[in-house]
């Protein structure tokens, strides 16, 4: 990660976060009243084409800040977030989530950037993040709710992904300090997943931007001890150290990147290069070969793709980020 790259990442954040337009709405509506209007129903987050990719935009921008505080484009991030995170405009997001029919609204993915974007601002010492700490509250509330009640995780490599939703919850739990929800997710995690055994990895499916595979590999190194993870990942994929199987080394291709959903084969290159890299400090010598080097083959793949077309450019670049400085970055 260089302070160019940053520095191109954090111009594409800056050009979306508050383009409000085209936009794909996660809501639904109750009555003739309930006319959706981005800005006016979601006043910080209306951008970048929907709600989700808004909030990891501005995660990016928060660890952008972090890492790189000396850049010339970190005022005007200084300056979005003085003029976004406010109290009056949290308490409107946080309201949205009162709606009887927004129960569902960004379960988990959404949910799981919101505390991310939160954690990053912990780390940071930014005084932001007590402004935004109630938005996390509510999130991290229906965690506890929702996660207990789901007798089977979501195995799908999109949006719904339960083990993605863990990986990212888990670094606010431990950066929040709050043992309770990291018990919680480790208790889910191993309901799930402790029985898994010789993955085949039927993937990618052709709008995929997760590897289901190597995600809820993530989340179970994440949530257990070392040397109650090492066995299960030795059971769980068991042939790595020889490149197997095949799939998950094998980038994707990618045929049109102005389709918003076949777009999001290049975030699966990338989020898998980040996968790997970070899996690769559990295996043996041979699979923590294995893996770097795919993760190396991923990212070369997918760098290059992150601007170019809206439907990729709106969310690509946190992707990037995630590879290249991982989940706690540094």
């Amino acid at each position: 990660m260089t302070p160019d790259l940053a520095a191109s990442f954090t111009r594409i954040a800056l050009g979306h976060v508050e383009r409000e337009y085209p936009h794909k709405a996660d809501h639904v509506m109750e009555g003739d009243a309930d006319a959706y209007i981005p800005h006016v129903v979601h006043p910080i987050f209306y951008g970048s084409f929907d709600w989700h990719s808004c909030v990891h935009g501005y995660w990016l921008l928060a660890r952008v800040q972090r890492l790189f505080p000396a850049l010339p484009e970190v005022p005007a991030i200084d300056a979005l977030f003085a003029r976004a995170f406010t109290p009056e405009k949290v308490e409107a997001e946080r309201a949205y989530l009162d709606r009887p029919s927004a129960r569902g609204f960004e379960r988990p993915y959404g949910w799981a950037w919101a505390l991310m974007l939160v954690s990053e601002l912990i780390v940071a010492g930014s005084p932001h993040a007590a402004t935004l700490q109630p938005l996390a509250d509510a999130f991290v509330a229906r965690l506890h709710d929702f996660l207990p009640k789901l007798h089977y995780p979501v195995r799908a490599g999109f949006h719904s992904n339960t083990a993605f939703a863990l990986v990212l919850a888990e670094r606010y739990a431990r950066v929040t300090r709050d043992e309770a929800l990291r018990t919680m997710l480790r208790d889910r995690a191993w309901a799930w997943f402790s029985n898994d055994r010789n993955a085949q990895a039927w993937e990618p499916s052709g709008e995929d931007f997760l590897s289901p595979t190597l995600t809820e590999a993530l989340a179970m190194q994440a949530l257990l001890p070392r040397d109650t993870f090492a066995p299960w990942f030795a059971a769980f994929l068991p042939d790595l150290a020889t490149r197997e199987p095949a799939s998950l080394f094998t980038p994707a291709q990618v045929s049109d990147r102005s389709d918003g959903k076949i777009a999001h084969l290049d975030g699966l290159n990338l989020s898998r290069a980040w996968a790997m890299q970070r899996l690769a400090r559990s295996g043996s010598d041979a699979v923590a070969r294995a893996l770097d080097d795919g993760a190396a083959q991923h990212l070369q793949t997918a760098i290059g793709e992150v601007a170019g077309d809206y439907m990729g450019e709106h969310w690509l670049a946190s992707f990037a980020l995630l590879a290249l400085t991982g989940t706690d970055g540094g």
